[in-house]
């Protein structure tokens, strides 16, 4: 039984970190396009979403699998 919770935890933890990394190229294209137009709130506001979402893409395995080879 635990097994197969395992199996599902990391396909979820799988989708969770490829939607996060395909938010982080929305926001870094989105940066992109404000940097064009030049407005300052919203260049602040795409880099660090982008940023957030890239730190919590890569994160979320390694905390995980950090925590999987502790047990």
């Amino acid at each position: 039984m635990f097994y197969l919770t395992l199996i599902g935890t990391e396909n979820w933890l799988g989708l969770l970190t490829s939607i996060l990394i395909a938010f982080c190229l929305y926001f870094s294209l989105s940066f992109f396009q404000h940097l064009k137009l030049g407005d300052e709130r919203l260049i602040r506001q795409s880099k660090l979403a982008a940023a957030y979402c890239l730190a919590l893409a890569l994160l979320i395995p390694a905390l995980y699998s950090l925590y999987i080879s502790m047990q």
